[in-house]
């Protein structure tokens, strides 16, 4: 009897749910914003945010094409912290022109938001859609260069 319900109880098991959320399994994430800054500072990286909701079509869509670009995926896994964040944090920087989804935005290791670095439209700054993904590739790049330049 005990076999049969441990094979019973292994069925129900699902797969559990990464902070990946589906933007990229291979890439580490953290948990919270808080983290976020701590890793951000600690290990001299960007920490990129990316704002999204599940019901969201845009979103949807953005994540495929985030997920499935190679490019982002390795930049994202070796070169910045990594937050996916469902809901709203209480740092207002990270929203410098209404809360939207989707919305990327960068914090620098001295954990300045860069509110420079923006997207392609002028009515929501920080939004992007799955064919801006070479300007977010590029706007990736300027977070990295920036640390170069400005700390």
């Amino acid at each position: 009897i005990t076999s049969n319900l441990a094979m019973a109880i292994k069925k129900e098991k699902r797969a559990p749910q990464t902070l990946s959320r589906g933007w990229g399994d291979e890439i580490t994430w953290v948990q919270t914003y808080e983290e976020g800054l701590y890793q951000a500072k600690k290990s001299n990286k960007p920490l990129m945010v990316i704002h999204h909701l599940e019901d969201c079509q845009y979103c949807q869509a953005l994540k495929k094409a985030f997920a499935e670009n190679e490019e982002i995926q390795e930049m994202a896994q070796n070169n910045f912290v990594m937050l996916n964040l469902m809901h709203e944090t209480t740092d207002k920087n990270l929203s410098p022109d209404g809360q939207y989804v989707p919305r990327i935005m960068f914090v620098d290791p001295s954990l300045t938001v860069r509110a420079d670095i923006t997207g392609r439209y002028s009515n929501r700054l920080y939004t992007y859609e799955p064919q801006d993904i070479p300007f977010l590739i590029e706007n990736m790049k300027k977070a990295l260069r920036l640390i170069q330049t400005e700390l």
